[in-house]
């Protein structure tokens, strides 16, 4: 009344269904074992590699524009600062001169 009921375990066999020892085992055909899978090699031709090189020259191409326009940048935004730094300058010295 007060024994705790546990859930059967999933190795559960019902025992109708336990073979009998006695009996004699039936034969059966083995399985067949599968081959180990292989990884596949790398093969590198003419074709590939010339199609490597020229992938790698396009990123070498592109990252090299963009760094120089990056730095472009930054001179041309230098040069307009120090511009308007002249201007600035000269119109504080001589507030009379406009």
């Amino acid at each position: 009344m007060l024994t705790p009921k546990y859930p059967k375990p999933d190795t559960y066999i019902p025992v109708h269904l336990v073979p009998d020892p006695a009996a004699a085992p039936v034969p059966t055909a083995p399985a067949p074992v599968p081959a180990p899978a292989a990884r596949p090699t790398v093969q590198l031709t003419p074709g590939s590699v010339a199609a490597l090189v020229a992938g790698g020259g396009a990123v070498v191409l592109v990252v090299g524009t963009v760094l120089v326009s990056m730095l472009l940048a930054v001179a041309i935004t230098a040069a307009s600062v120090a511009v308007c730094a002249v201007v600035i300058r000269s119109l504080l010295n001589n507030p009379k001169g406009h």
